[in-house]
């Protein structure tokens, strides 16, 4: 396993994360076997979010860690997100601070928990006013709730608009990224063009994090574009297919961990967020986190999925 720093913390973390969203269907055997699988491959950071499986994956991993007394606390790096409300007749985003310290209490009680280590904000919330959320990560913090904060999916000019009024260092942006689904490489190289690639649809997300220290965590890292699929082994992607197989070949991988090389061989050390239940898939996107392409790899790759060079 490749591990990296997260954020501007001294914390040295896996490349690869858990993601939990799958994980409402385990029965408790088949969880306590995937936790002690995770973490026998050195995959101690578990991410969840309170709207996965609408709480039930939370609480399918809380029950085993109340029910095996094994798994140590001390051992996970537990990280959950908040601010997405369907539990209404309109669904909506909401960062009140009432609204987060309920939704963090309930993030607890269904983990068996008495505090995570990192807690997102999963969405921008357009009506957010960010005094409200300065005030209940304070509360967080100082309860021992919370140890450390972050968002997902939110653009830079959002972020500064929270640092005006948190004062906790925001550590994690989590964004969707993958070879295909990679706008925030393209609107950087193609500067200056009218090409499709060179929108900049993310304030300059990725320029933003390496600048300030904070780790960009890549979801659905082997996804097409607007939730249409895996690009591995799709008729959508035949070049870049072939191009993954040659190196699978080459590194004797499979193409799930030459993508994840994709992502973990960037500059900007992000973690890719595998959401698996499968842990010989897990092995091997891991396995990705340790292969360190060279550049003409790299560019080929991106390449093969469409991407231009000017």
């Amino acid at each position: 396993m490749k591990f990296v720093k997260l954020g501007n913390t001294n914390l040295k973390v896996p490349a690869v994360v858990a993601g939990c969203m799958r994980l409402s269907e385990k029965t408790p055997d088949e969880m306590n076997r995937f936790i002690h699988q995770a973490l026998e491959m050195e995959a101690n950071f578990f991410d969840h979010a309170d709207i996965y499986g609408g709480g039930k994956s939370e609480e399918v991993f809380g029950n085993a860690l109340k029910s095996d007394s094994s798994i140590k606390r001390d051992q996970l790096i537990i990280q959950s997100k908040c601010g997405i409300n369907n539990k209404t007749a309109t669904p909506h985003y909401c960062f009140t601070k009432e609204y987060i310290l309920t939704a963090v209490n309930g993030i607890l009680k269904r983990l068996n928990t008495e505090y995570l280590d990192i807690l997102l904000l999963h969405r921008p919330d357009a009506l957010v006013e960010p005094e409200e959320v300065a005030a209940a990560f304070d509360e967080l913090e100082s309860s021992g709730k919370v140890r450390r904060f972050g968002v997902s999916n939110h653009k830079p000019m959002q972020i500064e608009l929270l640092k005006k009024y948190v004062k906790q260092d925001l550590i994690i942006n989590q964004l969707q990224f993958s070879i295909p689904v990679s706008n925030m490489i393209a609107n950087g190289l193609e500067v200056n063009m009218t090409s499709k690639g060179s929108a900049d649809r993310d304030g300059s997300v990725l320029d933003y994090s390496r600048l300030n220290d904070m780790t960009i965590q890549a979801w659905s890292p082997f996804q097409m574009e607007n939730w249409q699929g895996c690009f591995l082994g799709s008729p959508k992607f035949p070049e870049l297919n072939k191009a993954l197989e040659e190196l699978a070949a080459k590194y004797g991988v499979s193409t799930s961990a030459i993508s994840t090389a994709w992502i973990t061989r960037h500059p900007a050390q992000m973690q890719v967020i595998a959401g698996t239940t499968n842990p010989d898939r897990l092995k091997e996107i891991i396995q990705g986190s340790e292969i360190v392409l060279t550049y003409e790899e790299w560019y080929k790759l991106y390449l093969a999925a469409g991407h231009i060079l000017p």
